[in-house]
Formats: C-alpha cells, structure tokens, sequence
C-alpha cells in the first residue's frame, strides 16, 4: 500500500475540563499558526502564574528568597525526577540541553588526541561543543552518516563502526531535532559501555514525548529540555549522570555550592532568576491532571500523523511528500519541501523567518543531506483544523516560493 492510499483520520481535539478549546489554556497569539512547538514550546497561563506569583516573592524580599532558594530547587528536582521516572539524586537543574552538555564536555579528562563521535542528525549546538572539546585535546570529530530511513540496526551499526581505541566520547541525539526521528541510544550505550568508552545522550525533545527517557538506558550523562514537550518556561532543563563522571559534574557557575555533592551543587546558582524551574512542576501537573499525559501523547501523535498528511496532499505535484523515518518518535513528523528550497540550515531558516513574517506561521524548516524539510510539530493546543490552515492558505505560496527560488532560498 502506497502513501497515497492511507487514509488518516482527523482525530477529536482534546478540551479543557469545562469543554473549552485548549488554546484558552495559553496565551499564544490566535492570529498566529503555531505548528513549531518543537523549538520552544509554550507555557501554559497556569505555570506563567505561578513563575510571575514566585518572581514577586522574589523580588519581595530577595534577602529571606535567595538563602532558602537551593531547598525550593531540591524539591522541583524531586518532582520533576518522578514525572522523568528517574532518581532524584542523579538529576540536576540546568539552563538547557546544551547547558547539560556543555557541563559533561567541562568534566571529562584529559585525553590528548581523543576523538568525538557525533552524527550527521546531531543539534548544531552540541555538536559545535563537541568540536571544541575535540579541538581542545588534539582529536577530531568523527560523524557517523545515519540514512533518514535507516532502522534500529544500522543507525547502531554506522554509529560504533566509527568507535575505536581513539575514540574518548560518544554523543548520541535520542530524538533529533532536524529529523525527526530517534536514534538507538539503548544499544549504542550499551556497547559503548563494554568499551569503556563515555557516552552522553542529547535527550533534548525526550521529555514529555516518552514517558520514561531513561527507562534501561546506560550512558554517563543524559540531558533534557522541559521547556520543549514539556511547557515548562525556557531555562529549564534536566542532567541525569549516573557512574563515576557524575562527581566530577559542576554547574557552569561557580558558585557558594561547590563543595556539595552531585547534584547539591547544582542547587546553588547565586543571583540567577530560577523561577522557571520552581514553576516546572506545575506545568507537567497541568497536563497530566487536565488530560494525562499518555493521552496527549496518543492525541499529539495522531495528530502529527494527520498534519503531514493534509500539508504533503497539498503539495502534491510538487515534489514534496511525508516522510517515513527509520524509527519514528511520537508528535513529529517531516514533510519534504519541493526542490530548491531549505537546502542549506541557514536557508531553511531564511525560509522559516519568511514564513513567519508573510504567512503568519510558525513552522520549523529543517535540512539534512542537501533536502529541505517541513518539521511539524503538535502539541495538546492543537487542532486538525491548524493543519487544513496551513495546507489550504500557506502551501499555495511556499510552491510559489519555490519557482521563484529553484536554486534555493
């Protein structure tokens, strides 16, 4: 059966409890199509509430808020551990994934000539980190090619057939950004774990797309945003160490902590504003209370599913189609663009830059191997009708766009 012969059916949009339509529950503007939760999310009223309710503690009385900060932060972690079905003292608080990453690079020992494994799906940001490192003991980043189609197995196989005995870390995305799609961090950390090689996994989209991110996974460090999938405000993020490497993890900032222990240490951060963190919790209990989250993940991947579906119809005849990825992850899906457009990241942002500004979309714009790509990604404020929006009003103009630009944006 072809593509073109399934069928995909719209499903119901969630409500709230008094059978309001979701997007009341937040405050993005309703002019707008926001079909890029992906990049920042978006925080429900409920946990801007609270964080502008904690910011006025704050600034209330800093002197008796910021002595009794790091004990509010140990209790978030507490919190934000269980909805990751982790330990609590395994996980720090940090500003981002690349945060958490960059954190890890800080830690590792010296390996004069060591080299870096990444991959061709890696996020720009952690693999420029991991190229510093690299250049910083006298080695080179090794990137492994993955297909966009390939399986379980050989995204393991291109992946350690570039680990050897030079080879001092491994950095491995679970769900990638570009992409779409996730990567077998099971089985490459557990042979890079045979090997004794260190290995640190770009969790960055885990949260809230799995349920259990860390559920049987070996690997020294793994980091996650919750401001993503999650709805936690920005600056918001988990590191997870587990091993040897995790007493050896300080915060970027040194600060009045640094003798605790992991993660205590994490705790304390000076002056910095940590009411996103302190406000996480009442984001994740948003959702899970109002539907669950296994529900918003079944509702946010059907209807990713259906999205990819009605934006590739409208493209049709020109060049562009949904994509099946090799292991596919839940609430985003690609569609790809007709030829001359994305074919670089800095054009796909051009073009998601112009898409905002013309067509009053926010999508994400990806490119791999030369392609361009429509990232879409749903969340539970979303709609069918979001889609058909886009499809009827948007994609007449991006096929435009693409006569007017064959040789790219």
């Amino acid at each position: 059966m072809s593509q073109a012969d399934v069928v995909v059916v719209a499903p119901r949009p969630l409500s709230l409890d008094d059978g309001s339509p979701v997007a009341r529950a937040w405050t993005l503007d309703p002019g707008m199509l926001h079909l890029n939760h992906g990049s920042f999310g978006a925080v429900p009223r409920v946990a801007q509430e609270r964080q502008n309710e904690l910011r006025a503690e704050m600034e209330r009385a800093p002197v008796a808020w910021f002595p009794a900060l790091p004990g509010r932060i140990a209790a978030a972690r507490a919190r934000i551990a269980d909805f990751l079905r982790t330990d609590a003292g395994d996980l720090a608080l940090v500003p981002n994934a690349s945060a958490g990453a960059s954190v890890v690079h800080a830690a590792l020992a010296a390996r004069p000539g060591g080299d870096v494994v990444v991959t061709d799906h890696g996020y720009g940001a952690v693999t420029m980190g991991a190229e510093r490192l690299a250049r910083r003991w006298g080695g080179r980043v090794r990137t492994a090619r993955v297909p966009l189609d390939a399986d379980a197995r050989q995204a393991s196989e291109a992946v350690l057939a570039e680990v050897d005995e030079r080879v001092a870390l491994v950095v491995l995305d679970q769900i990638t950004s570009a992409t779409a799609r996730r990567l077998p961090v099971g089985a490459v950390g557990a042979e890079a774990a045979r090997l004794g090689v260190p290995f640190l996994v770009d969790g960055a989209h885990a949260p809230g797309l799995l349920a259990a991110p860390l559920d049987g996974l070996v690997c020294d460090a793994w980091v996650g945003n919750l401001h993503k999938w999650g709805c936690a405000p920005r600056g918001t993020a988990a590191l997870v160490a587990r091993g040897p490497l995790r007493e050896e993890l300080y915060p970027l900032i040194d600060s009045w902590g640094a003798a605790e222990p992991y993660p205590d240490r994490f705790d304390h951060q000076g002056t910095l504003d940590a009411t996103g963190c302190l406000a996480a919790p009442t984001a994740l209990d948003f959702v899970e209370h109002t539907w669950s989250w296994d529900t918003a993940r079944r509702y946010l991947d059907e209807l990713a599913e259906y999205g990819a579906r009605v934006v590739a119809e409208a493209f049709e005849g020109a060049g562009a189609r949904a994509v099946d990825v090799g292991m596919p992850v839940p609430g985003m899906r690609l569609v790809r663009l007709p030829e001359g457009l994305a074919a670089t990241r800095l054009e796909a942002d051009a073009l998601r830059d112009r898409a905002t500004a013309e067509l009053g979309a926010e999508a994400a714009f990806t490119s791999f191997a030369g392609v361009g790509y429509l990232r879409l990604s749903a969340h539970v404020y979303n709609t069918p009708e979001d889609y058909e929006r886009f499809a009827e009003r948007c994609v007449p103009v991006v096929r435009r766009w693409a006569r007017e630009a064959p040789t790219g944006l």
